[in-house]
């Protein structure tokens, strides 16, 4: 029987249809015994003894966990793999799966949550009400009419190009392999990342995290950003300098950002952004609702189930080039 680990908080000790899954599959499911961001080094590889496959958060998976593990595959509940290092998986011939197309609404509608509540000033206000103070104070920015760039048109930027249109937002987009007919349909101008920097209100990020975009916005970039200019973040933390961050926000060369991603995870209490008024924050919860929840947890769940009887999960596994001859 292939025991298998299931790291996602929301999944600890519940039986649901990824459990379903895999016991039909004739595999034994356990769950960690510490909190999911405890979950790392030692204690992380404490927890793969005797297990052979994963349905894995955001948990990092170095050369050396993997190295020391007897992993035959890792199920990402998620689209994004920065946490795992690929290369010595695939050295290690440890297939890694994501859960495409299960996310992408949930994060274009968190992306619009974070985006009002800077622009409407959602949290200020609402404490302000909660504290007595009905100020009613200088009224704040509206959206219609702005421009947003788009960092990326994939999944999750397209989910966002109706949306933002239907707000009365004027979209533009970035794309180092951009779908030209979607960006056509939708008459949506693609840009350079320095044209679309310098012509949007608002800078969306729809990037995976990369060597290529770590730090895809720094002081330089952040520089070529208009006056005024807001960042939405629902990608990456890696795709942000922080502290270049935090200085174009309080100087206000930027007048707002919402954040739902980090360098560090769980941010934090230290950090000069939690300082600032001018920035929405929220835990990395972008791409989980109810729904997206559930079929991602279940994705990863029917890939693990299929790896483990030797069938390919296709259109799913990052590091396809180790499917010949692959066997669990």
């Amino acid at each position: 029987m292939h025991r298998i680990l299931v790291t996602p908080q929301l999944l600890k000790q519940a039986r649901g249809t990824y459990y379903d899954i895999l016991e039909k599959a004739g595999c034994e499911v356990v769950w960690p015994t510490v909190p999911e961001p405890e979950l790392r080094g030692p204690v992380l590889a404490a927890h793969l003894e005797g297990v052979s496959g994963v349905l894995a958060g955001a948990e990092p998976y170095t050369r050396e966990i993997l190295a020391g593990s007897k992993l035959r595959a890792i199920a990402r509940s998620g689209v994004g793999y920065d946490a795992i290092d690929i290369a010595a998986a695939t050295d290690l011939r440890i297939p890694v799966t994501i859960t495409p197309g299960t996310n992408e609404h949930s994060v274009a509608e968190q992306m619009l949550a974070l985006l009002l509540g800077v622009f409407r000033g959602v949290p200020s206000r609402d404490a302000e009400v909660r504290a007595g103070n009905w100020s009613r104070r200088q009224p704040l920015w509206r959206l219609a009419g702005r421009t947003i760039g788009l960092v990326g048109l994939g999944r999750i930027g397209r989910a966002v190009v109706p949306r933002a249109i239907g707000l009365g937002l004027k979209v533009v987009a970035f794309d180092p392999f951009p779908d030209r007919e979607f960006a056509a349909r939708h008459s949506v101008p693609l840009l350079s990342f320095e044209e679309l920097l310098a012509q949007s209100d608002i800078v969306s990020l729809h990037l995976p995290a990369t060597a290529e975009t770590r730090d895809l916005i720094n002081r330089r970039t952040l520089g070529l950003m208009r006056q005024g200019a807001v960042l939405i973040n629902t990608s990456r933390g890696g795709l942000v300098d922080e502290d270049a961050l935090v200085e174009a926000l309080a100087s206000g060369h930027l007048r707002g950002a919402g954040l739902d991603v980090f360098k560090v995870e769980p941010l934090p209490l230290s950090s000069p952004l939690l300082e600032l008024d001018n920035v929405v924050l929220a835990p990395h919860m972008a791409g989980q609702d109810e729904e997206s929840s559930e079929a991602m947890f279940r994705m990863a769940a029917e890939c693990l189930a299929r790896l483990s009887h030797n069938e390919w999960p296709e259109g799913c596994v990052v590091n396809d080039q180790i499917r010949a001859g692959w066997k669990w």
